[in-house]
């Protein structure tokens, strides 16, 4: 195969930026909120009927990544941690992954260590442009507008496991169907 998402059993993504454009809207009582994409959930789903792993390591603490990841079910979270390389060697261990099996979705300075680590590092269209320049991938969709899940698409395309894992994914809303509809 020979492609940089060949190996990869883990995606790791930033937060702001890549599930989110990047803004911040703040209320006049100071509560934050958040657009998040529900194709980047989708993203979870596919990523799970892959068999791959996802973690979150955002650097910028907030009460709304940590109720979408609650939502989605994620269980690796590392919220307002601005040295990434901590989680990262921390989800290598628990884990027990090389960086050859691991993605990482960035688009910020911060972002660049752990980037320079793994074996599928993956920026979004908006990333800055150092992040870009050290991406394997870019995605065409922007931070906040699906850019995770094409990431995701882009691993099992590499992994030529696309086309079996979408199969596998109807299969399972069909039964799901059927289950509703009580047949």
């Amino acid at each position: 195969m020979n492609h940089p998402a060949e190996k990869i059993k883990m995606i790791i993504s930033d937060v702001d930026g890549v599930w989110t454009d990047g803004s911040i809207y703040l209320n006049g009582n100071g509560d934050e909120f958040k657009k998040f994409s529900v194709l980047d959930g989708a993203g979870i789903a596919v990523a799970r009927m892959a068999g791959l792993k996802v973690a979150l390591i955002s650097g910028r603490f907030s009460k709304a990544t940590e109720a979408r990841a609650l939502e989605l079910k994620i269980e690796d979270v590392y919220n307002g941690t601005l040295n990434k390389i901590i989680p990262y060697n921390a989800l290598k261990e628990k884990y027990n992954l090389e960086d050859d099996e691991i993605a990482f979705v960035g688009d910020g300075m911060i972002d660049i260590p752990v980037m320079e680590k793994v074996a599928a590092p993956i920026a979004v269209s908006n990333a800055y442009p150092l992040v870009k320049e050290i991406a394997v991938y870019v995605t065409e969709t922007a931070g906040g507008e699906g850019a995770f899940r094409e990431a995701v698409d882009w691993i099992l395309k590499g992994q030529d496991r696309y086309e079996s894992v979408l199969k596998k994914l109807r299969a399972h809303v069909e039964s799901m169907d059927n289950l509703e509809s009580g047949q």
